[in-house]
């Protein structure tokens, strides 16, 4: 007998092996149906997979996440299946989910176009019908490499060869197609439904190593639904209304050119708005017991090897040597630097906890191809605090973030934030005993902050535990922004002490803590998050006077002062130009009022308040509309 334990604790005995498949349709038809892969002592099993042993068994169903992942890898399998039918001598390469879909990675002499993607969706969805068995086989590693070199695909054959010796050569046969995968795939192509569509194309290099032969990468997404794929497709038009690329331009933000690739050149109107955000930081920050501190762009390695970060970031550090040979490297992040403010002099328990903030300005030899506008870039501000604290201080400080954080978020309109737990990744610094504490003080931590989290098993920073904070868009879109980490291990690389209540030195806890992350990136989030209608404390320009003939000029002028001596940001519009072509103007560059004059309301001491996005004005007394937009314009306290 073979005792199966579900996920509600229940039992079922079975005689002799047993198959996911057949687990499923013993407890019910639609489960059955509805089963994708099922989940043996935690490790991904496709249903035919074969339960010999007791286990502990979870049915994973094509409407959970994990299912739709499954989906999008086995449409990846159908994708490359459809392309060597349809452009013989094609070689595959690797092809896994991702986000929102999943891509392949082809070698062939000829280009792929667009062009080619209705031929290609044709073919998958003819494999789709054929309801093609899927089987997983293991092979001899030698008839492997000989299976993919008569085969002409060079690229599985070295894949193959470089393998572990200890790692079984899984094969998938997919009708008369084979490919090598660790799985786990759906029992049939048919299994898979039709709700895909490929997007994009990209290039991309064997192994990620641009001295390899270059490949085609073609994208594609892959739902469980037609309804779920529509959906998507709505959201995508919806992003690029959005994208802050292409409204940066529009507003006259920023701009990024080629001279100084990943770096940022703020406009006189993005700077506005970059201030007007780290205004509101410092003074939320300074009211919630911070102190600001400024540390060295230019630091010696010497000070990155101590911290561990020289083995662990090398490789995205940017490095200059100095005259004397030695090697300074721009700071990637700032945790090194403040562990040395807080040497300096002797600190006692009753300093403690001790918030040293920094709007840092790092630099991160960001790969070229992953920049993106300014949401992924290379020069960047974060802000950065970090807290040391005794370990009894945790819990306390942890909640106190957390109501900041959060007060924060909802400052900014965002309403929708999840929590992930990150716990130790497999390379990391610290002895298992000092994880075990970090770990169950930041749990303990968070739960008596009242945040229901998720856990994000192994994505821990290197020198300890994180809890990461993720902002749901207006169209569904997730951005991780904030983190908090609790640190046991640079205090002690770093020689961090405070004399203790004993009278004995002590080692700090460092919590290492971020709200918006960087600058760069959550101007960009907050861009797209309000599709460049920002709330008016926001708004670069929160009003442009703009007048209706030139009689009305020397009045435009008037009521400009009077707004900027009310504190708005304002500028005028005397071009002779027809009104609505003024009004069409500015509201493309999303000016969230446009105060209309003319002769009139020069005569009524009066102003015509037009709303970006309202098509109907409202005629206001001067001083009423000072105080109305005044009021509207000023900062959450």
């Amino acid at each position: 007998m073979v005792a199966i334990t579900l996920p509600d604790g229940s039992v079922r005995e079975y005689e002799g092996a047993v198959s996911g498949a057949k687990i499923a349709a013993s407890i019910g038809p639609g489960l059955a149906k509805a089963a994708v892969m099922v989940k043996v002592d935690g490790i991904e099993r496709d249903l035919t997979h074969t339960i010999e042993t007791d286990s502990t068994v979870a049915i994973v169903t094509r409407d959970s996440e994990e299912g739709l992942h499954l989906l999008r890898h086995d449409c990846a399998h159908v994708l490359a299946e459809a392309v060597q039918e349809l452009f013989p001598g094609t070689q595959i390469t690797f092809g896994p989910a991702i986000d929102d879909g999943f891509y392949y990675d082809f070698h062939r002499a000829e280009p792929f176009t667009p062009d080619d993607f209705e031929a290609i969706e044709k073919r998958m969805s003819e494999i789709v019908e054929r309801d093609e068995e899927i089987t997983r086989e293991i092979w001899n590693r030698e008839d492997a490499v000989k299976f993919f070199e008569d085969a002409g695909e060079t690229f599985k054959a070295e894949h193959v060869a470089s393998l572990p010796d200890d790692v079984d050569i899984s094969m998938y046969r997919q009708g008369n197609w084979i490919d090598l995968c660790t799985g786990p795939h759906l029992p049939s192509t048919g299994r898979l439904g039709k709700s895909f569509k490929l997007m994009k194309l990209a290039g991309a290099y064997w192994r990620g190593d641009p001295k390899n032969p270059q490949l085609q990468r073609m994208y594609g997404t892959c739902w469980r639904t037609d309804k779920e794929l529509r959906a998507y497709l709505v959201r995508l038009e919806e992003a690029e209304k959005r994208d802050h690329r292409r409204l940066g331009r529009e507003m006259d933000l920023f701009h990024i050119q080629e001279e100084a690739v990943g770096s940022v050149f703020w406009h006189p109107k993005g700077w506005t708005l970059y201030r007007a955000c780290e205004s509101y930081m410092r003074r939320r920050l300074e009211n919630a017991g911070y102190d600001e501190v400024k540390t060295p762009q230019l630091v010696d390695r010497s000070l990155w090897e101590r911290s561990g970060h020289w083995e662990k970031f090398r490789e995205h550090m940017f490095t200059v040597d100095d005259e004397n040979d030695r090697v300074l490297a721009l700071k990637p992040m700032n945790c090194p630097g403040h562990v040395q403010i807080f040497r300096q002099g002797i600190t006692s328990y009753r300093d403690l906890p001790i918030r040293l903030a920094e709007f840092g300005s790092c630099h991160r030899n960001e790969p070229s191809g992953a920049l993106h506008g300014i949401m992924r870039v290379r020069a960047f501000t974060q802000d950065d605090a970090h807290i040391f604290c005794t370990e009894d201080q945790i819990v306390s400080e942890t909640e106190r973030f957390c109501e900041l954080l959060l007060s924060i978020y909802r400052d900014f309109g965002f309403e929708d934030v999840a929590v992930k737990f990150s716990d130790r990744p497999e390379v990391r610094a610290g002895e298992d005993a000092v994880w075990d504490r970090a770990e169950k003080a930041l749990v303990e931590a968070t739960e008596a902050a009242g945040l229901p989290y998720t856990l994000n098993p192994g994505e821990g920073a290197f020198y300890g535990p994180k809890l990461e904070f993720v902002l749901t868009d207006t169209i569904g879109r997730e951005w991780q922004c904030g983190t908090l980490q609790v640190d046991f291990v640079l205090p002690e690389r770093l020689d961090a002490t405070y004399i203790g209540e004993d009278g004995e030195k002590h080692r700090p806890v460092m919590l290492h803590r971020a709200i918006l992350g960087s600058f760069e990136r959550f101007l960009g989030v907050l861009i797209e998050q309000f599709a460049g209608r920002l709330p008016l404390w926001l708004s670069p320009v929160q009003a442009v006077v703009s007048t209706i003939t030139s009689d009305a000029d020397n009045y435009a002028q008037e009521v400009a002062k009077a707004c900027a001596d009310a504190g708005l940001r304002v500028e005028t519009d005397l071009r002779n130009e027809k009104i609505n072509y003024k009004v069409r103007e500015h509201s493309l560059a999303k000016v969230p009022v446009i105060i209309v004059v003319g002769k009139r309301e020069a005569e009524d001491r009066a102003v015509a308040l037009r709303r970006l996005g309202g098509k109907k004005q409202e005629i206001v007394a001067l001083e009423d509309a000072l105080n109305t937009l005044s009021a509207e314009a000023a900062p959450p306290n």
